[in-house]
């Protein structure tokens, strides 16, 4: 069943990242691991996107800044596509996900950073390319 908070989430969750994105996932599993996930994916939608998304005291592109920065720290390549990609609907400039990139190489380190960077290259070349949707 449902609750208010998941029906919540899964409205911020296709705002934010999109319809294609999220219609995606399921495609991209199979029925058995749906089923083994689905309680997973219920935190997710509930907690990260009907709770912390969707509550006002950050607006939507700081709240992506953030998990830009977020990414680069904790060295989550495919977060962080999603998230450079996801400023398409949040308002966040690709100047500013630069700007956050390095920021993180002297607080994250170089390493991270400069592979941040190589993730962001590959998302502008692919958005070049018309496949800009997260």
């Amino acid at each position: 069943m449902e609750t208010e908070r998941f029906k919540k989430g899964m409205a911020m969750r296709r705002k934010i990242l999109g319809d294609a994105y999220v219609d995606g996932a399921k495609k991209r599993s199979t029925e058995q691991a749906q089923q083994l996930t689905q309680p997973f994916q219920e935190l997710v939608t509930e907690a990260v996107w009907g709770h912390i998304w969707s509550r006002p005291g950050l607006d939507h592109r700081t709240r992506n800044l953030i998990n830009v920065a977020l990414m680069v720290s904790m060295n989550r390549p495919n977060e962080l596509r999603l998230y450079i990609k996801a400023r398409q609907n949040t308002g966040a400039t690709i100047e500013e996900i630069a700007e956050v990139i390095l920021q993180t190489s002297v607080y994250c380190g170089v390493p991270a950073a400069l592979e941040a960077f190589k993730e962001f290259e590959r998302v502008l070349e692919e958005e070049e390319k018309g496949n800009s949707k997260p």
